[in-house]
């Protein structure tokens, strides 16, 4: 009888829940560990690292150097647990009431936990290769995974497929939105808040763009296509982070806003926000009439592309046979690395355990059922790698 693997993800869970790998933070003591597990295995890996080397991808491979075989991609990394209300320790695997509590329990160290419990299996009896593929700074924009998937596609026999393990109980997702984030900085004078006659308010400006934005991602709203199969429909925009001025009665030197704008294919950042883009640059040429050091810039600091279906596609295939799942095609607003894989060439599809609804929450869970349905889905994995 084939081993249950669910005891064995559980115990990986916990340990990789305990590496505290907000973003902002370093990533490279989970890196070491994996690459630890994998070497009692005999297992192929190597490091794809960020710039200064404080970061790192993993690029492992079980079973022979042969194409043709599965990437099982997922992120290391966690968003942060400032200021939310929890109430288990977030980096302490708790498990309560048929739930794993734990910052990334769901999102998504519950998949990378499943596919290592599989691994040792896969070592000794794959056909196939089954490569894993763990990034860095998902969560800050999908940054580290280019890097990874170009290692993939130029120095790895062609992997057939690619399984994206985000949160989507365990069910096949064949499109997701892209993600484009902008920091706008306007700069302006700072005189005495009784002479605004001889200054600019920095604020005072960036809030006639705010409001710009704001009327912007009203009008999307409002002109999204109802046949469209995301929830929300169409793009969506917000803004996220603000900051500026330094005292009441002084006008700002400066505001900084980000916002990030979401589009469905094939649907494009730029096109959709040129016309704030336009009105901008005129608000720049403005305030510089007024006082030159003023002005604004607008900066796109990340751009994750969109993930669309694929016709027949064979990771979506594989995929539902894995997880035994007949039900209709599925799509997702978040964004994840699927679409850089598939800009790459990759036949990809997102399954993993988990809703998207816990991710980024105080209290975060995986169901211990979804980390039951993602074993029976290793399970038949290391079946098919095995024919």
């Amino acid at each position: 009888m084939a081993q249950d693997l669910y005891p064995a993800a559980r115990d990986l869970l916990a340990r990789l829940v305990a590496f505290d790998t907000t973003s902002r933070h370093s990533n490279l003591e989970l890196i070491a560990w994996v690459e630890g597990y994998l070497d009692d295995l005999g297992a192929k890996h190597r490091r794809v690292p960020n710039a200064d080397g404080t970061k790192s991808n993993l690029i492992a491979t079980l079973g022979p150097d042969l194409p043709g075989g599965v990437v099982l991609s997922g992120h290391t990394d966690v968003v942060p647990v400032d200021g939310q209300p929890w109430t288990t320790e977030p980096f302490t695997l708790t498990e309560r009431d048929g739930r794993l509590y734990g910052r990334g329990t769901c999102d998504m160290k519950g998949f990378v936990a499943l596919a290592l419990a599989a691994a040792p299996e896969l070592a000794r009896t794959a056909r196939r290769p089954v490569h894993l593929a763990f990034s860095y700074d998902e969560e800050i924009g999908c940054l580290g995974a280019p890097a990874m998937i170009e290692v993939i596609r130029r120095e790895l026999p062609l992997p057939s497929v690619v399984i994206v393990g985000e949160p989507t109980r365990m069910e096949a997702v064949n499109a997701h939105k892209g993600i484009a984030t902008f920091e706008v900085v306007v700069t302006g004078r700072e005189v005495h808040s009784s002479q605004t006659h001889l200054g600019v308010s920095a604020i005072m400006e960036a809030v006639r763009l705010m409001g710009s934005l704001n009327a912007l991602s009203a009008r999307l709203e409002a002109e999204a296509d109802p046949a469209s199969p995301f929830t929300p429909k169409g793009p969506t925009l917000t803004i996220g982070l603000v900051s500026g001025g330094t005292a009441h009665n002084i006008l700002a030197r400066e505001c900084r806003f980000i916002f990030d704008l979401r589009c469905p294919a094939p649907l494009t950042p730029e096109g959709v926000i040129a016309p704030f883009l336009a009105e901008a640059e005129a608000m720049d040429r403005a305030l510089k009439a007024r006082a030159p050091e003023a002005g604004v810039t607008v900066r796109m600091r990340t751009n994750v592309p969109p993930f669309a279906p694929e016709k027949d596609g064979a990771a979506e295939v594989l995929a539902r046979r894995l997880a035994g799942d007949n039900g209709p095609p599925r799509v997702v607003a978040f964004a994840a690395e699927a679409g850089q894989f598939q800009q790459a060439g990759f036949s990809t599809v997102i399954c993993g355990p988990g809703a998207i609804d816990q991710a980024h929450q105080p209290d975060e869970f995986v169901e211990i059922a979804q980390m039951q349905r993602g074993a029976s889905f290793m399970r038949r994995l290391i079946e098919w790698a095995a024919e």
